[in-house]
Parts: C-alpha cells; structure tokens; sequence
C-alpha cells in the first residue's frame, strides 16, 4: 500500500509539474512575445525619428542653400544695374561734355560756366514739373544756405518753405 501511495503521490507531482510546466511556458512565450513585440515597436520609433531628424537637416540645408543662391543673385543683380547706373551717368556726362563744348563754340562769348548754369536751371525747371505732375507730392523746398548756417536760420528757412508749400498748394 505504501508503494501504491507514492506511486500516485508521484503521479500527482508529475501532473502538477507538467501543468506548471505547461502554464510557464504559456505565460513564458506570451511574455516575450510581448516583449519582442514592444522592443520591436520601440527600434521602429527609434529609427523613424532618426530619420525624421535626418529629413528636417536635409530641409534645412537645403533652405539654406535656396537662400544663400538667392542672395548671391540679389547681389549680382544690384552689382549688374550699379554698373548699368555707372554707364549711364558716363553717358550723361559725355554728352554733357559735347553739349557744353559745342554750345560755347557756337554762341559767342558763352563761356561753359554760363553753359552749366543754363544746364541746372533747366533741370531745376524739369525737377518742379515732375513733382507737380502728382498730386500726393509732399516735398519741401528749402531755400539755399549761405555758409554761415546756424540753427536759427535753418528753422526760418524750413518754416518758409513750409509756408510757401501751402501757399502753393491753395
């Protein structure tokens, strides 16, 4: 009788260790899985935030890239319409030049002074046509300074210019 009961107390034993055994595998396998499917998610968020951050250098350098080649075009246009501006004013002051020199031999006793002051009359007479062509003008004239400006003077004279735009502009 005693064999009997140790053999069934050994079954039972055998039983209850494969139901453990079976339940820690169970409970074993779904914890790793679990696991490997956290490590998983955890390595794709890893990656995808490396290239996230890899992405927006790449957006960057390449703003940067837009910006500094529209600056050097910003600049070499203004470098190009400075040099344009330069000819022009030599082409102006050429044919200045020829008008002055041709006017003087043509009209006796002109000399190119009085040519020159003829030449700024005109474009002051020019300059207050143009500004009088457009109605929202808000320009001042100041009447010339002598050489002794002091700040006193320079109040007159901006009062009357003021007084002589309104005048102007009944």
């Amino acid at each position: 009788m005693h064999n009997y009961l140790y053999t069934k107390k050994k079954k039972r034993e055998r039983e209850r260790e494969k139901k453990l055994i079976c339940f820690f595998f169970f409970y074993y396998h779904s914890f790793c899985i679990e696991i490997f499917l956290e490590v998983k998610h955890a390595m794709n968020e890893i990656n995808a935030a490396q290239r996230e951050r890899q992405a927006a250098v790449e957006r960057g350098e390449t703003e940067k890239i837009l910006v500094v080649k529209q600056a050097e075009a910003d600049s070499e246009s203004k470098y190009l319409s400075g040099c344009g501006i330069a000819r022009q004013r030599k082409a102006i002051v050429e044919g200045l030049r020829d008008s002055v020199l041709e006017f003087a031999e043509d009209v006796d006793g002109a000399s190119p002074k009085d040519v020159m002051d003829l030449v700024l009359v005109t474009q002051y007479f020019d300059t207050l046509k143009d500004l009088g062509i457009s109605a929202n003008n808000n320009t001042v004239f100041i009447p010339g300074a002598s050489s002794n400006i002091n700040n006193d003077d320079i109040s007159n004279k901006f009062a009357l210019g003021m007084m002589q735009g309104k005048a102007a502009n009944c």
